[in-house]
């Protein structure tokens, strides 16, 4: 939350989609580039190093991390509808810890990648394919380090402005609900007058009044 009054617990959506692009970026390039073969041998093997273990790596943390980013997005949609304050603290502080567990994975995995690639064999990839492809894996791996960072710092600056604000209060509601829950007024107003005008009322304490005693009326 960035300014007072937000009610969604990622107010800068654009961190996310930029996350979910680099996870993509990772996963395609290692998908479709990330095996090569000897020109005398049939069978591919990983770019990097030779290592199935770093391209297992790179697909699997790229597409998790994309599907996390769509689970975030999914809940930018529906957090306005949560009307339990701890609901609501616990999606918030989900967005804390997750997006810090994705940010120190994708430090390993751009440690685990570089230095994978640096100790791989030219004679291992004569034809030099692939190279720009792993450079990349490389280099978003390094760009998601940050970008998961500074979500999950952002997610705790919410965090803290939400506890003074409305996004943590027993009083939220959703805007949505707020014409359903206005006050009822009365039709005609408080006042309601007998269709005779004002000489029912009078009729009325006449008849009854204690001074006057029982009046018998005639037929």
């Amino acid at each position: 939350m960035a300014v007072e009054g937000c009610q969604c617990p990622t107010c800068w959506p654009s961190w996310e989609l930029t996350a979910g692009l680099f996870s993509i970026v990772i996963f395609g390039c290692i998908a479709n580039e990330g095996y090569i073969n000897r020109p005398s041998e049939v069978e591919e093997y990983c770019i990097f190093n030779r290592n199935q273990n770093a391209c297992n790596y790179g697909v699997f943390m790229g597409s998790m991390a994309f599907l996390c980013c769509v689970a975030f997005l999914a809940l930018d949609v529906y957090f306005p509808q949560i009307s339990s304050v701890k609901d609501r603290k616990k999606a918030v502080l989900a967005d804390i810890g997750i997006s810090a567990f994705w940010s120190f994975m994708w430090f390993v995995g751009f440690c685990f990648l570089a230095n994978q690639w640096q100790v791989t064999k030219q004679e291992d990839n004569p034809l030099r394919e692939g190279g720009d492809a792993a450079r990349a894996a490389i280099t978003f791996s390094f760009f998601s380090i940050f970008t998961w960072a500074g979500q999950s710092f952002l997610a705790f600056q919410r965090y803290k402005l939400g506890a003074d604000s409305a996004l943590f209060s027993h009083e939220y509601t959703d805007p949505s609900q707020d014409a359903a829950g206005a006050p009822y007024t009365s039709f005609g107003g408080d006042d309601l007058e007998s269709p005779g005008g004002g000489g029912g009322q009078a009729n009325s304490d006449g008849a009854f009044d204690g001074s006057g005693g029982y009046q018998r009326q005639d037929y």
